[in-house]
């Protein structure tokens, strides 16, 4: 049985093709688990994939408007709003 403490000490330690492959089957069985996508989230945001953060949380936050994904959403968009490619070009 996976469970997402086991999940969130794997992304803890840096294993996230192991974590992502065990969300994935937990999330497949259990796909209204808001706690689940948020991890997701988290684990996309670490690997620096903001589209896949943002998918999760947006997961996260239509089971529950008040999710704690809302805020790491709000985030990610903040930081991407700033972000100014022509910046790396000069």
């Amino acid at each position: 049985m996976i469970h997402l403490a086991d999940i969130k000490k794997l992304i803890t330690e840096e294993r996230f093709a192991d974590a992502e492959e065990q969300l994935k089957l937990y999330i497949d069985g259990n796909p209204n688990d808001e706690a689940a996508h948020f991890l997701m989230g988290n684990l996309h945001r670490k690997r620096e994939d903001w589209q896949g953060a943002l998918n999760e949380y947006q997961a996260a936050m239509d089971i529950n408007p008040d999710s704690p994904a809302r805020m790491a959403y709000d985030a990610i968009q903040e930081v991407l709003a700033f972000y100014n490619k022509d910046m790396f070009n000069q």
